[in-house]
This record gives structure tokens, sequence and C-alpha cells, in this order.
């Protein structure tokens, strides 16, 4: 007897939860977290190994990764913060630039003129009869 209402519930549980698992929500948004994953290590590699070695050129051959304080026996490496920030502001105006992107394909399908309704065949047949009774 409990035996079988542990199976009951357990039946149950599991049927909620794979209810909830493949609702498409769900499953955009695991999308959207492995592709984000992906996105952020190529913008972290793009600022790292392009963008970070220009800026130092321009500022005198100053490489971010070696900027550190010493302080006592504490170390603080304040060139991987300020590399920590440039990857962030990229990305953050990826996102934005990719955001405004989609906004701007769906701003263009709501503004596409949309055919009006197509009359019903009685509701344009009376229209014909309206208008030769008119006509006399």
């Amino acid at each position: 007897m409990i035996m079988k209402k542990a199976v009951e519930k357990a039946g149950t549980f599991l049927g909620e939860f794979k209810k909830f698992a493949l609702k498409g929500n769900v499953l955009d948004m695991a999308v959207g977290v492995v592709i984000g994953g992906a996105f952020g290590k190529i913008v972290t590699s793009l600022v790292a190994d392009i963008i970070t070695p220009v800026i130092g050129l321009l500022l005198g051959g100053v490489d971010f990764k070696n900027l550190a304080w010493v302080v006592g026996e504490a170390t603080i490496t304040y060139g991987n913060f300020i590399q920590n920030i440039i990857d962030f502001l990229i990305i953050a105006l990826s996102i934005f630039l990719f955001i405004k992107m989609i906004g701007s394909f769906s701003r263009k399908k709501e503004e596409a003129p949309a055919e009006p309704p197509k009359k019903a065949d009685d509701i344009v047949l009376l229209e014909e009869i309206r208008d030769l009774l008119k006509n006399k």
C-alpha cells in the first residue's frame, strides 16, 4: 500500500518534471546559456589576444596582464580587472546590438501592411444585392 502510493507520487513528479523541462522557454534558455558561454569565450579571446595588446601598444607598450601592485606579501593584479572590464563592456555592447537587430526585424514585421480580412461569401452577396437595389 505504502509502496503503491510512493510509486504513484514518483510518477506524478516525473510527469510534472517532464512537462516543465520540455517547455519551450526552458529549452530556449538552456540553448541561450550554452551559446552565451561559447560567446563569452570568443569575446574573452578577442579582448585578451587582440584588443588589449593593441590598447597596450597605444599606451606605450603596457601589458595589462602584468599590471599589479605589490603591498607587503599581497599582489593586487589590477591589470586582470581592467581586462575583465573590457570583456564586460564588449559583451554588453554585443548583446545590446544583437537585441537592437532582433528588435528591428520584429518592427519590420509589424510595420508590414496586413491584408484586410476576406469577407465571408454571404456578406459579399448581401452587399451586391444592396448595391443592385440602390441603383434601381
